[in-house]
């Protein structure tokens, strides 16, 4: 461990208000749906958005790196894990409903877990979010990706975002994006790829009747049966592996299926045998077993198609930022 780290950890714990102590060598197995990950030299929990900010200050002033950890839900991190600090929004959940410019708005702290936002929404009858019943991520990570679920995008719904931008001399400054359409693609929002750091998000709601109240509940109901149904948490895993491509004329999952690796597997990790387009941790799964079996997929769809998939899950100091095709 080095003295810098050592430092921020003991400057965060006086200076800072944290759910808990600053950690050492915390398992980042424990924290991702992998359920892979080494240590993380120092793991820190900041109580609230305020906690953030000043945890963010300390550590910039000892001149660090670190990484924003969300729900862990699309993220393989190296069996090394990391040596710098981690710091977890898993404490940045509240949930309060607003009024803007005769809008109703569901403001979510970026750890908030869409299902903290399932059962808000249906204490105070609010419709709107029913696509998303069951991501097991949370609202900021669902903004930098711009999930996507069952035909509807995060995009979809989204007012704004108030988020930490790193100015002039490294200054942190709480700035507000508004949504504009243009910045926002399948599965790509305009944070990816930049050190803002979302500390929370607007979506759109609407207040329900009591019938209307019963049919939402209803399909959040059947969209957390159907996640179940297709295996997402029966094993291990991060989803969907790879994004869909129109161009393709059928889904990745379908092309996987039908090159033959369903149930393939390297070490502890395996081509789901329900589904082509889910890597499952068999239960002794290292991160280099997964980026492995990924870039094998990719490499043996490219060869026996030409497609060349796209990776959807982060892959955190193993082998490359992703995989890619032969030819990229």
């Amino acid at each position: 461990m080095t003295t810098n780290v050592r430092k921020i950890a003991e400057k965060c714990n006086i200076h800072t208000n944290l759910a808990c102590p600053p950690k050492y060598n915390e398992p980042m197995k424990e924290h991702t749906t992998f359920r892979v990950g080494g240590p993380a030299a120092l793991f820190i929990e900041p109580a609230s958005a305020q906690s953030l900010v000043d945890v963010l200050t300390e550590i910039q002033q000892q001149n660090s790196e670190y990484f924003i950890l969300g729900g862990g839900s699309n993220l393989v991190v190296s069996d090394s894990g990391f040596d710098i600090p981690v710091i977890s929004t898993s404490n940045l959940c509240t949930i309060e409903t607003v009024a803007v410019d005769n809008s109703l708005l569901l403001r979510c702290g970026t750890g908030t877990t869409f299902e903290q936002i399932r059962t808000y929404c249906f204490q105070h009858s609010l419709g709107g979010l029913e696509s998303f019943a069951g991501l097991p991520g949370t609202a900021g990570g669902a903004v930098y990706m711009n999930a996507r679920c069952y035909g509807a995008s995060i995009s979809d719904v989204l007012h704004s975002v108030t988020y930490l931008q790193q100015g002039t001399g490294e200054k942190l400054t709480t700035e507000t994006y508004t949504f504009t359409a243009a910045d926002w693609e399948y599965k790509h929002s305009p944070f990816q790829h930049t050190r803002h750091t979302i500390l929370d998000a607007l979506f759109h709601v609407r207040h329900l009747t009591p019938q209307e109240q019963r049919q939402a509940e209803q399909q959040a109901q059947e969209h957390i049966a159907d996640r179940k149904q297709k295996g997402h948490f029966s094993w291990p895993s991060a989803g969907s592996v790879f994004k869909n491509n129109r161009a393709f004329g059928k889904p990745t999952g379908k092309i996987i299926e039908e090159t033959g690796l369903r149930g393939f597997s390297i070490g502890g990790a395996q081509v789901a045998p329900w589904h082509g387009n889910f890597i499952i941790n068999t239960g002794n799964a290292t991160a280099a077993d997964i980026f492995e079996l990924t870039k094998y997929v990719m490499e043996r769809v490219y060869t026996a198609t030409g497609f060349k998939l796209e990776c959807e899950i982060i892959f955190c100091g193993v082998g490359a930022v992703c995989p890619s095709c032969p030819s990229q």
